[in-house]
């Protein structure tokens, strides 16, 4: 069975969740809702695909804009470097405002599919490990 009922689970919740840490993620159905439960680990690999990608223009002042191209971002910075690291923070601030109002980022249209970029940014909880996922290409004028 795929599918565990709450009922069947009652007041074993501790049980469950320790399976979940130690064993398999489970899928939970309550009444006509349905939840995945999973350690963060698990939840690392299924997100292992998503990196961030950038579109980079190199300006007539040699500085250096970022187009990310998952999520509505665009940064410029004196050099790449800089720009990575502005996109990085910038990418980490989204999450985060993303996740504070969930709701109303969620249900937009235009903004759903950010969801998996949102959870590994805000599982990562790092500048530097999320300037490591952008990769940058050279962008047309």
């Amino acid at each position: 069975m795929l599918f565990m009922n709450d009922t069947d689970i009652g007041n074993d919740w501790g049980a469950v969740i320790d399976s979940v840490i130690k064993e398999k993620p489970k899928f939970i159905k309550r009444t006509h809702d349905y939840m995945f439960m999973s350690n963060l680990n698990i939840l690392e690999s299924i997100l292992e695909p998503y990196k961030f990608t950038a579109e980079k223009l190199i300006e007539p002042d040699g500085s250096v804009t970022l187009g990310l191209e998952e999520i509505d971002l665009a940064v410029n910075g004196k050099d790449e470097e800089e720009a990575v690291r502005k996109m990085a923070e910038d990418i980490l601030e989204y999450a985060e405002d993303y996740y504070s109002d969930f709701d109303n980022w969620y249900s937009a249209v235009n903004r759903k599919s950010h969801l998996p970029y949102v959870v590994k940014a805000l599982m990562l909880n790092d500048v530097h490990k999320i300037g490591r996922l952008i990769v940058c290409h050279l962008g047309e004028i």
